[in-house]
């Protein structure tokens, strides 16, 4: 099913009568105090040894009889119309076995704005033009440069001002406002400010960010007749194959997906992407694979990024900080196109991270010559997290207050937006506590000045969704020797998924992990689960498998208990033992009870449940934050994070902890360092590499604890868990902003903090104080 529609799901907004089927049967939950065998307990990746012995498939890795290679022509303009192109040259190479434009290409729709997949006017410097498919990259590369094309250069805008100003050149025939604007309002703003005794009224920004997965997009696709096959990295197998489908006119049944190992995608691979369809056109050209892998530079061009933001925000507050208005304006960059797939929502925590009677926000996309922005690791929420949480650490300073102190003053117990009570109302004040119980916020005592170091803390709050949703399925196959075969069609985005749902799967059967095998990725195995996006997976698919092995547990104990002469209410099940309860002794193993069933199976199906219609399920989480600045070279040194985070049961501790990591260290970059810089004379992308795009390095990570919560959440699913992938890059840049400020005074609200900006802010303040000491 296409993403919007999931994201209808999840947030349970329909206008529309849409077909529902009858809710599934869920299992008993386990309960918060639950004596569970697998999960909770830290079990390595089922994956991990295939990964770090090379064994492991990723799509750059398939290598199929006869594979060709694939490449793009990009254009180098920002925005111009084609007049002609010339593949004579290219096509005649040696090694050359196809070539594609707009001219041979069909005419396939793409983009909401209904672009072509070869379009005659490009809209920005990285734009597809042609295509072609060689022997080696080598002669690929070769060929592009033999590619003729005449440009008529066309004005471009850039800035979002200066794009929404009047007379500025329009992208689209509609001007450059990208869809509907986006506006919520509850209470009387005006009347709101009008009770304020102090308002904060600043103007924030967020740069564009670059996903930069170490596994660029791309895919290898193969025909057999009228069948394709495609060796998708993406993080929606069936995504992509019903928007590849449509695209070239296929029954689904036709196109089959599959996806073992990727890269990581943070988003960016949530929707089918242009290279896909051209790599399946390619093939079918030559009449043999084509593998099309884009480069670094194509990646970071032209296969979506982290949009940029100006953000109006006013916040009105009483004497007590009892917040009373929060009144926000927000442009968002969403490049040349809308590509789809899940929205950034930089309105969303506005309206229900904290209590506040008056709330009203606004938000425009904006159409730019630049790549297409598309979904980023918790997208909207970060941009939105770096205004928010900026703003209100100005106010608790203003109100000479305790940044957790304003927060806990303002605590909203029930979702506003929806109005409905929160699932787990009190899990954010845990994540407080826990954070600056660890952190020793409240008993922190200041290093004193060491030369040009200073040093100082912030913190920072978030909220996310992560609940998961319906729909999504299971199989679950009991062997004759007692082992399991779990079937999903969900994918592994690098997050330790597998072992994830493997846990559920072993802890519902009462069997070890070692006698569970699990099968994902591949559209023609298993059946539908949803794209993962939003920290959704475990949440959704989860409970999709706990239901289908509590069906199969059903079943089971039906064939022990004509073993056993007992009631199969009776029967209990753990480690492969089947014994009836309060006679350990009367026992018989899974592999004797599937041994005397052989060759009949046992076969589970589940499926994921409705979210609850009376509440609200919601993540949250909080970080503290240490750094040290040198305010001579503007040098910004993070010290320590303590991050504490409700993801509702941890099924895995390990794999919570490595998706913490991994989101403070995108959050440091997002911070610090990371900016995509366009040529403002040219609409050239300068930094479209990892040489001068600059990520965290190993060296950049400072220390990091994390102290979960491990709350289960029963009211949102039968096991308790909630996803964990997003929330913690999201409040680590306006933790480490505040914190800047809290060791050198200065605040700066433009991302990223990047050392030019903290010298120039650091200059103007030594040059402040300077003229008021005279």
């Amino acid at each position: 099913m296409p993403l919007q529609h999931v994201e209808v799901l999840r947030e349970g907004a329909s206008d529309s009568e849409e077909l529902q089927l009858v809710a599934p049967h869920s299992p008993p939950a386990w309960s918060a105090d639950a004596d569970l065998a697998v999960v909770g307990h830290p079990y390595s990746r089922l994956e991990g040894t295939e990964k770090v012995t090379g064994r492991a498939r990723y799509s750059y890795d398939i290598r199929l009889p006869g594979q060709l290679y694939g490449r793009i022509l990009r254009s180098p303009h920002p925005h111009a119309r084609i007049l002609h192109i010339d593949l004579t040259k290219a096509a005649a190479l040696p090694g050359v076995h196809a070539v594609l434009c707009a001219f041979n290409a069909p005419e396939i729709d793409w983009y909401k704005e209904k672009s072509k997949l070869f379009d005659w006017t490009v809209r920005f410097a990285g734009d597809e033009v042609a295509a072609v498919a060689a022997e080696s990259e080598e002669v690929a590369e070769d060929a592009l440069r033999l590619i003729a094309v005449e440009y008529e250069p066309l004005p471009f805008v850039l800035d979002m001002e200066a794009a929404l100003a009047p007379g500025a050149p329009s992208l689209h025939k509609n001007g450059n406002v990208a869809g509907e604007p986006k506006v919520y309002e509850r209470g009387d703003i005006e009347a709101g400010f009008a009770a304020a005794d102090m308002v904060i009224d600043e103007v924030y920004t967020t740069q564009t960010a670059l996903h930069n997965a170490l596994e660029p997009h791309g895919c290898t696709a193969v025909w057999e007749g009228d069948r394709l096959t495609l060796y998708e990295s993406t993080q929606g197998i069936f995504e992509v194959r019903e928007e590849v489908a449509q695209k070239l006119g296929l029954p689904e049944d036709h196109v089959r997906v599959i996806k073992q190992h990727m890269g990581g995608g943070f988003g960016a691979k949530q929707v089918a992407w242009k290279q896909t369809v051209i790599a399946a056109l390619l093939s079918k050209q030559a009449g043999r694979p084509v593998q099309l892998m884009l480069d670094r530079e194509g990646e970071n061009l032209a296969a979506g990024n982290r949009g940029a933001t100006i953000q109006h925000l006013r916040i009105g507050a009483k004497q007590d900080g009892a917040l009373t208005a929060i009144d926000v304006q927000i442009r968002i960059a969403v490049g040349a196109y809308m590509v789809g797939g899940e929205a950034s929502n930089v309105s969303g925590a506005y309206e229900r991270l904290y209590r506040c009677p008056n709330v009203r926000t606004e938000q425009i996309g904006v159409y730019l010559n630049a790549g297409p922005a598309v979904a980023f690791r918790a997208p909207g929420h970060v941009e939105a997290a770096f205004a928010l949480e900026s703003a209100l650490d100005e106010l608790a300073h203003a109100l000479h207050m305790d940044p957790i102190g304003l927060r806990l003053r303002n605590y909203a117990e029930h979702d506003q937006k929806k109005e409905k009570p929160y699932s787990s109302p009190d899990s954010l004040r845990l994540c407080y506590e826990r954070a600056a119980e660890t952190f020793g916020w409240r008993t922190y005592h200041r290093a004193p000045a060491v030369g040009p170091l200073r040093y100082g803390i912030g913190m920072a709050a978030h909220d996310w969704g992560g609940a998961g949703h319906p729909p999504g399925y299971a199989w679950v196959k009991l062997n004759s020797d007692g082992t399991a075969d779990v079937v999903t069609g969900a994918q592994d985005i690098g997050t330790g998924t597998r072992t994830g749902l493997a846990q559920v799967a072993a802890e519902e059967l009462g069997l070890s992990m070692d006698c569970i095998s699990l099968h994902l990725g591949d559209t023609a195995q298993g059946p539908y689960a949803p794209t993962s996006a939003g920290s959704a997976t475990q949440a959704t698919v989860g409970p999709a498998i706990q239901a289908a092995a509590a069906d199969a547990r059903r079943q089971l104990f039906e064939a022990a208990a004509k073993v056993l002469e007992e009631e199969p209410d009776r029967l209990r099940v753990r480690a492969g033992v089947i014994w009836v309860e309060g006679e350990p002794e009367n026992q018989v193993t899974v592999a004797e009870v599937m041994g005397r069933l052989a060759p009949h199976m046992i076969i589970g199906q589940g499926a994921r449940g409705p979210n609850p219609k009376d509440k609200s399920v919601r993540t949250f989480g909080a970080q503290c934050v240490e750094v040290a600045v040198d305010i001579e070279t503007g040098e910004v040194t993070v010290v320590r994070v303590v991050a504490s985070h409700d993801c509702g049961r941890v099924i895995n501790p390990i794999m919570v902890e490595s998706q913490v990591i991994g989101g403070i260290t995108q959050g440091l970059g997002f911070a610090l360092t990371e900016e995509r810089i366009v040529d403002e004379g040219r609409g050239i992308v300068l930094n479209p590499n990892l040489e001068e795009y600059k990520v965290p390095t190993a060296a950049d990570i400072p220390t990091m604890i994390n102290t979960p919560l491990d709350v289960p959440d029963l009211a949102a699913n039968p096991t308790g868990a909630k996803g964990i992938g997003e929330p913690p890059l999201v409040p680590t840049a306006p933790a480490i902003a505040n914190a800047i400020y809290d060791a050198t005074g200065v605040r700066i609200r433009h991302a990223p903090l990047n050392r030019r900006r903290l010298v120039e802010a650091l200059t103007a303040q030594a040059a402040t104080q300077r003229a008021g000491g005279e």
